[in-house]
Formats: C-alpha cells, sequence, structure tokens
C-alpha cells in the first residue's frame, strides 16, 4: 500500500496531480469544440507560436507563462481576422501565422550568446516542475475558460453546429468565434508545463476524439471528453513516476490508449448490434 501512495507524499507531485487534473479537465473540455469545428491544427499552430512570446519574455525578464499567453492569444485572434477579413483558407492562415511566430522566437533566441532557458520543459512540458505561483495560475486560467465556457455555453453551441443560422438568428457568431479563440489560446498556455509545446495538440484533440467515438450527443460527449481527459493526465502521471519516464510522452500515451480503447468499445456495440438484428429477423420473417 505504502508504494501505491508513494507519490502523493511529495509536494512537487501534489502540484503536479493538482495542475494534472486542471489541465485535462480544460483540454478535454475545450476540446469537444475543436474535434466539432475541425480546429485540431489550429492548436498546434498556437502553441508553436506561443513558443515567441515565452522567449520575449526571458528577454524582458517576465513571468514565461504570460509573455505565452499574450502572443498565443494575438495569434489566435490574427487567425481568425486574416481568414476572415483577408478571405485566405483557415489551414493556410494558420500555418502562415504560427510558422512566422515560432521563427520569430527562434531568431529572437539566436541572437543570444548564452541564455538559461530549458528549451526541453516547454517543448515537451515539466509538469513536476510546477511552482505554487504557477498552480495559481493555472488554476486562474482554468477557472476562467471553464467559467466563459458555462457562460456562452448555448452561444457556441449553436455557433459550433450551424453558424450561418446562429447569425440569422441573431446570435454573432464572429464574436464567439474570436472568444473561442482566446479561450482555445488560453487553454494551450494551461497545458504548456504539463506537456509542452509538441504535445499540447494531443491534449486538446484525443479525450474528445475518444468521446465523439461512444456517443454524437453534444452534452454527453463533453462529459466523456472531460472525464477522458482527467483520466489520462491522472493515470498519465502516476504511472510515469514509477516508470521513470516523461510525464508529458506519458500523458499523450495514456490518452492514446483511451482513444483505441474507445474505438474497440465501439465497433464491439456495434457488432453486438447487428447480432441482435440478426437474430431477431428470422424470427419476424417467420411469424409473418
Amino acid at each position: 500500500m505504502n508504494v501505491l501512495v508513494e507519490p502523493f507524499a511529495y509536494a512537487f507531485m501534489q502540484r503536479a496531480f493538482v495542475a494534472a487534473l486542471l489541465v485535462g479537465l480544460t483540454c478535454s473540455t475545450i476540446g469537444t469544440y475543436v474535434i466539432l469545428r475541425r480546429l485540431a491544427f489550429i492548436g498546434d499552430g498556437i502553441a508553436h507560436a506561443s513558443f515567441a512570446g515565452i522567449v520575449i519574455a526571458y528577454l524582458r525578464g517576465a513571468n514565461y507563462y504570460i509573455g505565452a499567453a499574450v502572443v498565443a492569444v494575438v495569434t489566435a485572434v490574427g487567425i481568425g481576422y486574416v481568414h476572415r477579413r483577408g478571405r485566405v483558407s483557415l489551414d493556410t492562415t494558420i500555418g502562415v501565422l504560427f510558422t512566422g511566430m515560432f521563427a520569430l522566437g527562434v531568431f529572437l533566441m539566436s541572437q543570444q550568446r548564452s541564455y538559461a532557458v530549458d528549451l526541453q520543459s516547454f517543448l515537451f512540458g515539466d509538469i513536476l516542475a510546477v511552482q505554487p505561483q504557477d498552480l495559481w495560475l493555472i488554476v486562474g486560467l482554468s477557472l476562467l475558460v471553464g467559467g466563459t465556457i458555462a457562460m456562452l455555453y448555448r452561444g457556441f453551441l449553436y455557433t459550433t453546429f450551424d453558424p450561418v443560422v446562429a447569425q440569422a438568428s441573431g446570435i454573432p457568431a464572429p464574436r464567439y468565434e474570436y472568444t473561442l479563440l482566446v479561450l482555445l489560446a488560453l487553454t494551450i498556455v494551461v497545458a504548456l508545463q504539463a506537456v509542452g509545446i509538441v504535445l499540447v495538440a494531443a491534449l486538446l484533440v484525443t479525450p474528445a476524439a475518444a468521446a465523439y467515438q461512444l456517443t454524437s450527443r453534444f452534452a454527453p460527449m463533453m462529459a466523456l471528453a472531460a472525464l477522458f481527459g482527467a483520466i489520462s493526465t491522472e493515470g498519465g502521471l502516476y504511472l510515469s513516476y514509477y516508470v521513470r519516464a516523461s510525464s508529458g510522452a506519458t500523458i499523450v500515451l495514456f490518452a492514446t490508449l483511451l482513444f483505441f480503447a474507445a474505438i474497440a468499445i465501439k465497433y464491439a456495440v456495434r457488432a453486438q448490434s447487428a447480432a441482435r438484428t440478426t437474430l431477431q429477423t428470422p424470427s419476424s420473417t417467420a411469424s409473418k
């Protein structure tokens, strides 16, 4: 028993488990919109763009995650603006802006002869290094994202499934789209500490994609996504302690296993339903 509860004896692990839970719930909840709107690429793009904010914050002596948040939000709004006003396809807009911002970060960093920033922790995450002030920042951003989604739930729902009809009904669809992009940017910043720039898109997409395999109703899908996100982050972090592996990579692999498990369950249910239909068909035909 002592071996099973050993990770919870350390303060840094306690902070990591709290942060992981918040990250899993926040990412998977907004990931529902990402899946339904087919915005998987945009999460990866904004995550890479935030690297420029981290570098700028380092050069200015500011908090890295605040810098990442500012640049992520600016990039997200810029993607929405260029896509709408410039009539450029969404994937092209994302590709241009995120590569440009990421290149800006690399350019600024290359100008420094020496630097003390551990780039690997930002690229692949280091949730075990969460400090109390980082945890409060994650809590604040998670509450902001979750509270906004709760308040604007109906608007997000309508604009997700049919933005044209929503606009005709008087719902300001563009405002909701920009708001969702900002929330997505803040969610990415929340997840940077846990899984890093490279893996953050997986945490946004995979739990929601797993939920999508099991239900087509929006509210149950969001609830299942949140559950899968929490299980992935907590389970992955717990497992990484014992296998002595990267916590971010283990979390994403755990989420990936859940995704394939959901696919297996979906096909098992379909096969069982088809078998029942086959068994019922001869009896109904004979009775006629």
